[in-house]
């Protein structure tokens, strides 16, 4: 049976019917907040309920899933992160092809990461992390195997030329806790988990991964103003819809949630977050995807990163 009539019909009537939103992690996270910003903003522009629905599990890959074998009428979108791009080398077997199966529509924002040490650490610089990291092997605390954290630890190693002992853990909030208790040597955490324990003076900033310094903690330097230019890394999260969706949904959908993303208050309540917001379109989305898919292979052959 074609699919046709029914796509035609829902492009003529879009919305006629409430939208699923399916975040791939559990409430509360970075990803389900900005989730929830666009949800109710782009909401209100369609006239049109948008439900979030939180499907964590499989790192982050069993909401991808399910919304890349939903039906390709606009009804069914999807939040993504950097971690789904660079998922599609870390698992040989997914059951979804994240270029192939699903449709980009939107890049929301993106966070740099920080490289963080227990207040108590004598750490004042990268270059003394590292004088400690070839005296003895460290230790480095991440929300999971394959997450932003673990690729800025292995990015961080990669550049160095350093080893480290790498513990997963299952959320960034258990494995910052470990590092205010120092039970770990340092932490590349996404910079809103970590900010407000570094203002307090609990943990030290060390350096960012981006390009340049984050408004949030403008003394601390960037990676390459620390001597390591190969350790730039941006999380990201965005706006995606299974593959086959009509163009024109693709397109109202994805005017609204960047005119949303870059307003003036959604995105001064994401910067204090952390966040900066970004609005590229479709096009300019894909082209990033793929570029990061292409990227993180080569980095997860050469450091023969693992999933568990």
């Amino acid at each position: 049976m074609s699919l046709v009539p029914s796509l035609a019909a829902a492009q003529d009537g879009y919305p006629s019917k409430p939208i699923r939103y399916i975040v791939p992690f559990p409430p509360g996270g970075l990803t389900d907040v900005m989730a929830r910003l666009i949800a109710q903003s782009t909401g209100m522009a369609i006239k049109q309920s948008v439900l979030v629905d939180n499907r964590a599990g499989a790192s982050a890959n069993l909401g991808a899933d399910l919304a890349a074998k939903s039906s390709p009428d606009g009804y069914t979108w999807l939040a993504i992160t950097l971690a789904h791009a660079v998922n599609q080398s870390l698992f040989s077997n997914l059951p979804y092809s994240l270029e192939k199966n699903l449709a980009p529509v939107a890049h929301l924002a993106t966070s740099p990461l920080v490289l963080v040490v227990n207040e108590n650490n004598p750490a004042r610089s990268v270059a003394d992390l590292l004088a400690q990291a070839r005296a003895k092997r460290l230790n480095c605390g991440s929300s999971g195997n394959g997450t932003p954290p673990h690729l800025g630890m292995e990015l961080l190693a990669l550049n160095a030329k350093i080893e480290v002992s790498h513990i997963p853990y299952k959320g960034g909030a258990p494995s910052l806790n470990d590092l205010l208790g120092a039970q770990l040597d340092f932490i590349v955490s996404n910079l809103p988990e970590s900010s407000t324990y570094v203002k307090a003076g609990k943990l030290r900033a060390l350096a960012v991964t981006s390009a340049r310094r984050h408004p949030l903690l403008p003394d601390v330097p960037t990676f390459a103003e620390a001597g390591l230019p190969g350790v730039e890394l941006e999380n990201w999260t965005g706006l995606m819809m299974p593959a086959g969706t009509p163009k024109a949904v693709i397109d109202r959908v994805s005017a609204e949630a960047i005119k949303a993303v870059t307003s003036k208050e959604i995105s001064e309540r994401v910067g204090a977050m952390g966040f900066t917001s970004t609005g590229l379109g479709p096009t300019e989305f894909g082209e990033l995807i793929k570029k990061d898919v292409a990227r993180w292979r080569e980095i997860v052959k050469a450091r023969n990163i693992q999933t568990g």
